[in-house]
């Protein structure tokens, strides 16, 4: 059943909530869908949204980067990467994968990583 679920949306809850905002927002380029003085949603694509907390107002705590790996599928990848490194993030190399794609990842201010690939055609 392709259309069980609407939308989805990952909340991190930060330490650092000012400084994953600018991270998302200015580093990443990822447009904003709602904000408000404690939480900050922003549009990944579609239906797809990423929002960051601040701990010190929300009930549930950081995982501080344990654990967590975000995944998101780029059209362009060396766009991207080069991007990011132009907004002075530290992207990793792109790296060539077994599953038919190339990556590369970066960490927000919290320690989560964030992989961001693109299929290459096999």
């Amino acid at each position: 059943m392709t259309d069980r679920f609407k939308s989805a949306n990952t909340i991190l809850y930060c330490r650092q909530w000012r400084e994953a905002v600018v991270f998302y927002r200015d580093g990443l380029r990822m447009p904003v869908s709602f904000s408000n003085d404690w939480f900050v949603e922003f549009i990944v694509s579609g239906d797809s949204r990423l929002s960051v907390a601040d701990e010190a107002q929300a009930s549930i705590k950081t995982a501080a980067g344990n654990g967590i790996t975000l995944s998101i599928e780029s059209n362009n990848l060396d766009v991207e990467w080069d991007q990011f490194v132009k907004n002075g993030l530290s992207p990793s190399p792109i790296k060539n994968h077994p599953w038919n794609a190339r990556v590369f990842y970066i960490h927000d201010p919290e320690g989560n990583r964030i992989e961001f690939w693109q299929s290459v055609a096999g």
